[in-house]
């Protein structure tokens, strides 16, 4: 039955309310008898990491942490992406870092896809669980540890932070999805909403990390074609995406690199919510490749 994500769902008699669910890699190793071909592709104005490649022998690490590994997703590329990095990170049981960030000017959002972790902002400590969300600003001091007997994995999605004279640096805070109203596109019929962790109109942000819902049936109704830079990782669901006058199709662990001006549409086409955790970056004046001498 088509749903109204955060709102009561009546069914019979029952009343229901939507659960999130979040796609998370595991990793492991593809047996020999698997087909070598994939989604995997990159081209000049876009890139799909679908999630039967994100195994074992393509992860990373870090140092200053501790049984941690993760999964690169997106990084600056000359001439491509060139404005963020993007991290899924697994950390074992009784891992973690503190020393996590080695980049003074350098902003993150940490957002919770499985299991639980406890993260430490300038002293004060929060538990995050699934659906977790942290903004942390740059030059902040911070920790994060796995207290628990299973895996956590988060997004981490970094940027170099792009100060602008007169205006303070945005606060570091927690929350959680579950815990904020989506916002519903007009003339939608309530089928596609944005949950917005930031307020849009803050000029101290110059990234927006968001997560997006289509319900069934619903569309990006033409090729959005913007300066932004997205990084789109599926949640949930499955869609259609036309890609620069190419229709591909991505479903839940896939991972989406779109570079400016990249002209993007798309149809959720059921059964279920299809859902995403979505990059751009904004508020800020376009920087100039200037000659050097």
């Amino acid at each position: 039955m088509p749903t109204t994500q955060g709102q009561p769902l009546v069914e019979g008699s029952q009343v229901m309310t939507e659960k999130h669910t979040y796609y998370s890699p595991q990793g492991g190793l593809p047996p020999q008898t698997q087909l070598l071909s994939d989604r995997a592709v990159l081209t000049d104005a876009y890139a799909i990491i679908p999630k039967r490649v994100m195994t074992d022998i393509v992860t990373s690490f870090l140092p200053f942490w501790e049984n941690m590994r993760m999964w690169v997703i997106a990084r600056p590329l000359s001439g491509f992406s060139e404005t963020f990095s993007q991290y899924i990170v697994e950390i074992a049981p009784q891992g973690g870092s503190d020393k996590p960030e080695l980049d003074p000017n350098a902003e993150g959002v940490l957002f919770v896809v499985a299991g639980e972790m406890d993260i430490t902002i300038e002293g004060e400590p929060h538990h995050m669980t699934e659906g977790g969300y942290a903004f942390i600003p740059p030059g902040c001091n911070w920790t994060v540890h796995n207290n628990n007997d299973q895996p956590v994995r988060f997004h981490w999605v970094r940027k170099a932070y792009q100060a602008v004279e007169g205006l303070a640096l945005p606060e570091a805070f927690v929350t959680n999805e579950n815990d904020l109203d989506p916002i519903y596109m007009p003339d939608t019929n309530d089928g596609w909403a944005t949950t917005r962790f930031v307020d849009g109109t803050d000029m101290r942000h110059d990234m927006h990390v968001n997560i997006v819902t289509f319900q069934p049936g619903t569309v990006i109704p033409f090729d959005e074609t913007h300066v932004m830079e997205h990084g789109l990782y599926v949640l949930e669901g499955k869609a259609v995406y036309h890609l620069n006058q190419n229709w591909v199709e991505v479903e839940a662990g896939d991972f989406m690199w779109l570079r400016a001006f990249c002209p993007q549409s798309c149809y959720a086409g059921g059964p279920g919510p299809f859902r995403y955790l979505l990059y751009k970056d904004v508020n800020r004046h376009m920087p100039f490749i200037r000659p050097t001498n």
